[in-house]
């Protein structure tokens, strides 16, 4: 068989393909480049979504006539002056952008470089090469591609709708805009502004957040949680969404590295980790977290999109997003999102004019998505029995001590064993029961006690208090069910993990390089509750298993996922997320139900714990504990305003 040398047309056209595989991949491209040359203001035209034009102009440095003539030749930059992959400070440097487009669209580029006052221009079409001509450009550089894909019909197959192309380039621009907010960023497609960001000046934190919430949410600003955190030569910063603000997937989940954005695996199975007890399985946060490192610790030149990287430490980079996102979510205590707030009172609106004009509007929008509880599957049969503790009436205390934040006992009975004793027992309305203010008086200290006073119960579940500005009306199971599991995870840090013996040790079949990897954190699993050891080249055996995952835990498929989850990400997560699971049943079989009647004292010391215990403001499964309604907002509803 005869070998021989591809043209360079045909190896320009090749290389394409994994550059530009789309109209979006040739924006990315070319908006990096402007990034890298000090733009200031990048703006950027698509027609037909981008198959028949594409335009970026940029106010940066600009080139002579001699660098256009270089920047179209294959691995030809500025980038690397020192020709050394490690150290790698720009977006760009692989020298490939220009020469692919040029491979297969018709490209020109138009440039003045600063402090010059000629500009110059230059033609590749197809991989053919005109000679720079003279031109009239501003400061800057202006580059344009018709036609993209004529020289490789084929790929103009793969196409989506010229909307489906726009969405992704809007995408792309969001991304380099979130890491660089200094900068201003537009979209037009000759007919309309599809986005516009304006550059921004000042503390890099307050316009980052800034920036930020134009692209992500408006809500966002109001709702973030900043990070700022250090470990070794890793800095972490940016900001993380409520968990009561979430998604139905992670398409608002961004990490930037050195300013680069980057998608990795490595953000989805911190985020997880640092949510895990905070929202359902299915639901995700809005966050975005800049990380910066030194260039020699992470590889950028994984693939020629330069979307991926390889962290020399991924455990370490894992475990300070961990760290840094469980530490902001801690300090937020109880609160909860406003867009929770600014939901009801869009359905209230709703109602109105429904009431008002005889008709039903359309459903508002809303940011937090309403979903039912998920089913709970029992880890033993006597799961009650485990939560026993929550159900007891505290001993040798009052009903005067209620107040107090370590004396809440919802489920404290009397003689007779009903749930209140008559003289306590709430006034019943109908369908719902009301109390008075109980022992909160005129001088309440609205100050201290952000939640409020308790006014009423309705429904048997739900509690009205009465705050500085407003109302709030709390979730009684919700809320006690995320005071129930953080009582007992403090329990187990303090007390450990109690482990239950294997009646006949259980042998576990794996590959050698499997059972190599968990018989080397065997230690730090024992602290968990798993007791194995390794029983030969391709096997572990189980001694013991967390005593929480019941009589029935299958301690093979449970070792069989935490050697996947450590060839993975390097983190025995799976086994904590278990533990963690069972305990938020646990919590939630052993808080107070909805259908139990609570006096005026037992309503205000369940306020006076949420404001003392972290996370109060969403329950286990990320749904609010507590809605917020403004004075002045409900004012509005009644026309007052």
């Amino acid at each position: 068989m005869l070998i021989r040398r591809l043209p360079d047309t045909l190896v320009n056209q090749i290389a394409a393909g994994e550059v530009i595989e789309r109209p979006a991949a040739a924006i990315k491209e070319l908006v990096e480049n402007s990034l890298d040359a000090g733009s200031r203001n990048i703006d950027v035209v698509m027609r037909d979504g981008g198959r028949s034009y594409i335009s970026v102009t940029d106010d940066g440095c600009g080139m002579s006539a001699e660098g256009l003539g270089l920047c179209i030749e294959r691995h030809a930059t500025s980038k690397l002056p020192s020709d050394d992959l490690v150290h790698i400070e720009t977006l760009g440097f692989r020298g490939e952008a220009l020469p692919s487009i040029g491979a297969v669209a018709r490209l020109q580029i138009t440039s003045r470089e600063a402090g010059s006052e000629d500009a110059w221009a230059i033609k590749v079409e197809g991989g053919v090469l005109h000679d720079p001509q003279p031109a009239a450009c501003n400061a800057g550089t202006r580059v344009e591609i018709r036609d993209l894909f004529f020289a490789t019909p084929a790929r103009l197959k793969f196409l989506k709708a010229a909307r489906t192309e726009v969405s992704h380039a809007e995408d792309v621009l969001k991304r380099l805009a979130m890491a660089h907010p200094q900068v201003g960023f537009s979209l037009s497609d000759e007919k309309r502004t599809i986005l516009r960001l304006p550059a921004n000046s000042g503390d890099l934190f307050e316009v980052r957040l800034k920036r930020l919430s134009s692209v992500m949410a408006r809500e966002f600003e109001e709702n973030a949680l900043a990070i700022n955190a250090e470990r070794e030569y890793l800095k972490l910063s940016g900001y993380i969404g409520l968990p009561t603000l979430n998604r139905g997937n992670a398409q608002h989940q961004y990490l930037f590295v050195n300013g680069r954005p980057v998608k990795d695996r490595l953000l989805q199975g911190a985020v997880r980790g640092a949510y895990q007890d905070f929202l359902a399985r299915d639901r995700h946060p809005l966050l975005a977290l800049f990380l910066e490192l030194p260039s020699e610790m992470v590889d950028v030149n994984v693939h020629p999109a330069k979307t991926e990287v390889r962290f020399r430490d991924a455990a370490l980079v894992r475990g300070l997003i961990v760290g840094a996102c469980k530490h902001a979510l801690a300090e937020a205590g109880h609160r909860a999102s406003t867009s929770v707030g600014n939901a009801a009172l869009g359905m209230l609106e709703a109602a109105r004019a429904q009431n008002e004009h005889g008709i039903v509007p359309p459903r508002p929008s809303s940011d937090y998505s309403w979903q039912s509880r998920p089913s709970i599957n029992y880890p033993s049969g006597r799961l009650s029995d485990a939560v026993m503790d929550y159900h007891a009436p505290l001993s040798g205390q009052s009903q005067s001590s209620l107040p107090g934040a370590e004396n809440f006992a919802p489920h404290a009975r009397n003689e007779q064993g009903s749930g209140l004793s008559e003289e306590n027992a709430p006034w019943n309305q109908g369908e719902g029961s009301f109390e008075p203010a109980g022992s909160e008086g005129d001088n309440f200290d609205h100050q201290s006690h952000p939640l409020g006073a308790a006014r009423a119960q309705f429904h048997e579940n739900y509690i009205i208090t009465q705050t500085a500005d407003g109302i709030i009306v709390v979730d009684q199971h919700a809320a006690h069910e995320r005071l129930v599991l953080e009582k007992m995870k403090g329990q187990m840090a303090e007390q450990g993990v109690k482990t239950q013996m294997l009646l006949l040790p259980e042998v576990v079949e794996l590959d050698e390089d499997a059972a190599h990897r968990l018989v080397k954190r065997a230690d730090e699993l024992a602290e968990l509750g798993l007791v194995l050891e390794g029983f030969g080249p391709g096997a572990v055996v189980v001694r013991e298993v967390p005593a929480i995952l019941g009589e029935r835990a299958n301690a093979a498929g449970l070792v069989t996922d935490l050697a996947d989850e450590l060839a993975e990400l390097g983190e025995t997560l799976a086994l904590k997320e278990r533990v963690e699971r069972v305990l938020g049943t646990m919590a939630c079989h052993g808080s107070v139900r909805s259908g139990r009647r609570l006096n005026g004292e037992e309503m205000n010391a369940l306020l006076r714990q949420m404001e003392v215990t972290p996370h109060s403001g969403q329950c286990n499964h990320g749904r609010p504990t507590y809605i917020e309604l403004k004075l002045a907002d409900i004012e509005k509803l009644f026309s007052r305003r």
